[in-house]
């Protein structure tokens, strides 16, 4: 066996969708993060990986404080898309989503949200292009019974788009892979996460039925994915 690296060998792992958030000076920020898994029990540790690129990451470093809020399976894809695609040196995230304050300070994420859970920073791991930070538990709390929303649900399912700070983030198609089958009406791709609006299966969530050409879509319409107007399309 040779040391080759197949990169689709990664696709494989389980992920989740959550809303990592923090605050710095008392201003509040979050984004969306796949990377979180429960480390210890007594007591309770998770870890958290977070791209150095982001302003949520200057925060924790800063603050020492995270929370985390597990999306539910149904989360909105505008939803995502703010804390996914949206950078809070831009705009007030938390002021366009329902949260509360937690013990730490920070906020935490209510909306769209099974349960949450916030802690202290204790310990830090470089991981080149992220920063996984080991975080002691000191609340949790469920809001509501449901089922998560897995990363593998939110990219089958809802065709959702990883951000190029993601750590599983797959880059522009190999020429190794099948090239996707061509339409006979032109498909236009979001320039800032990547979605792709084709035109024979339209947009269920935003009430565009198949069919419609993308020139035919209302000038007020935008991404379903990170909300950007139809002007930031350009044709594939």
């Amino acid at each position: 066996m040779d040391g080759a690296i197949d990169s689709k060998a990664f696709y494989d792992i389980s992920y989740g969708l959550y809303v990592v958030t923090s605050v710095k000076d008392g201003k509040p920020n979050g984004q969306i993060a796949n990377t979180v898994f429960q480390v210890s029990g007594k007591p309770a540790k998770v870890a958290v990986s977070i791209s150095k690129e982001n302003l949520t990451h200057d925060y924790i470093m800063a603050s020492k404080v995270l929370a985390v809020s597990t999306l539910e399976e149904e989360t909105p894809m505008p939803f995502i898309g703010l804390f996914g695609f949206k950078s809070g040196r831009d705009i007030d995230k938390l002021s366009q989503a329902a949260h509360t304050t937690g013990v730490t300070g920070c906020p935490c994420v209510t909306e769209n949200t099974l349960s949450y859970l916030e802690g202290t920073v204790i310990d830090s791991a470089d991981a080149g292009t992220h920063t996984v930070f080991i975080v002691e538990v000191k609340a949790a709390k469920v809001l509501k019974k449901g089922t998560p929303l897995t990363y593998a649900y939110y990219q089958d399912v809802k065709k959702g788009k990883a951000s190029q700070n993601a750590p599983t983030y797959r880059g522009e198609p190999t020429k190794s892979e099948p090239e996707k089958k061509e339409t006979s009406m032109q498909k236009y791709e979001c320039s800032v996460c990547g979605y792709i609006y084709d035109p024979e299966k339209g947009d269920p969530e935003g009430n565009i039925p198949a069919g419609t050409p993308f020139e035919k879509l209302p000038e007020d319409w935008s991404c379903p994915v990170c909300g950007a107007s139809k002007g930031d399309f350009n044709p594939l």
